[in-house]
């Protein structure tokens, strides 16, 4: 049986890469990594299915519902997309099959686990509380993920080494941002924020490589200037106000200012950890990258900051009418669409980011042939 499923996940993998690749590049660049697990620690970018698996994070969250998964899937899996996710991409390049999340009892985890979890945050919710910022569904922070990821190990009665594992601590802290900003907290009140959050994640990466880890990605944050629904909260008739992309100045300063800690934080590890390859992320140029060359990608001039499945305003967005409640219709091509719900992006949008990411990272992560 292992095997029939193996070469699903192979015949699979090697349909969606043909999909997914351009003419330029072979499939499957990850592959001479020769990973052998992935693991991964997050937000509602990366959770496959853990939110839905939580009594009131499945209860609130859209995502549970069509036509989320609309796309490969066919059905909503708690993936906020209308397909697959960054680490799907990543994990089919690596030759690997799709993380599992680690709420499925019944799942197979012989090829590592996903412990992401929609509106998880860095910071606990009690230090948010401390400073007076409400979370939204879940209590399932980066260190409580990290309980389970203890766990799991933990329960493997002979765990294999982890030297052939790669890691992936976030995106994560966003939604530290993402509610503060929600709930009136000012600039400079976030820019505050930031060496918490950026140390706790860092703290986090170092109880990873307490685990055995040695190849490590920590992704920054997106431009949130630039989503739908943050275009849509903050919309200003103040022209100077806008980038020449049409994203918000002062909500893309912040994810820079958190960028700019974090890769900081990253270069000092790695000092203290010389063994160990921990790379950056940097989820901002990718998405940047995507948004300067959407239109040569096959995406739609006109709708490049609208959500594909929502209703209302100029980006087709309404925080009180979300995508999956009733009556919201989905675009007649997602695929023409960077943003999926206002919030989390298409699986096209994913895919392209996905490649940029990989070009990125594969140097750093020293793959030999």
């Amino acid at each position: 049986m292992a095997l029939t499923i193996r070469a699903v996940v192979l015949i699979i993998s090697l349909v969606v890469l043909q999909e997914i690749g351009d003419a330029e590049k072979p499939a499957g660049l990850l592959m001479k990594c020769r990973f052998d697990k992935i693991y991964q620690l997050g937000d509602s970018l990366s959770d496959t299915g853990n939110c839905l698996r939580e009594t009131l994070c499945g209860t609130h969250s859209s995502c549970r519902r069509f036509p989320y998964g609309m796309n490969v899937f066919h059905k909503p899996t708690g993936r906020c997309s209308d397909g697959m996710l960054i680490i799907d991409f990543i994990a089919l390049e690596s030759g690997l099959p799709l993380l599992n999340p680690s709420k499925d009892p019944n799942a197979d985890f012989s090829h590592g686990a996903n412990f992401a979890v929609a509106g998880a945050t860095a910071l606990s919710v009690k230090s948010l509380t401390e400073k007076n910022i409400a979370t939204s569904f879940t209590n399932s922070s980066l260190n409580v993920q990290l309980h389970w990821m203890s766990s799991h190990f933990k329960s493997i009665s002979s765990p294999e080494k982890l030297n052939k594992s790669l890691f992936l601590v976030g995106e994560i802290g966003g939604d530290d941002f993402n509610y503060g900003l929600a709930q009136g907290k000012s600039m400079e009140e976030l820019r505050k924020m930031v060496p918490d959050v950026v140390q706790t994640i860092i703290n986090g990466v170092k109880r990873v490589i307490g685990f055995g880890a040695t190849r490590i990605i920590v992704p920054g944050n997106f431009p949130i200037g630039c989503v739908a629904a943050m275009l849509t909260q903050f919309r200003t008739n103040k022209i100077t106000a806008y980038d020449e992309y049409h994203c918000l100045k002062d909500l893309n300063s912040l994810a820079t200012f958190f960028n700019h800690h974090m890769q900081k934080a990253i270069h000092e590890t790695k000092k203290k950890y010389p063994n160990i390859i921990l790379i950056y992320g940097d989820y901002y140029n990718a998405y940047m990258s995507l948004l300067r060359n959407a239109v040569s990608f096959g995406f739609d001039k006109n709708s490049l900051q609208k959500a594909c499945c929502g209703i209302g305003g100029k980006y087709n967005y309404n925080t009180n009418k979300k995508c999956g409640a009733p009556g919201i219709a989905v675009c007649v091509d997602p695929s023409t669409h960077i943003s999926w719900d206002g919030v989390h992006l298409t699986q096209e949008a994913y895919k392209w980011i996905a490649k940029w990411l990989i070009d990125d990272m594969l140097p750093q992560l020293n793959c030999y042939d």
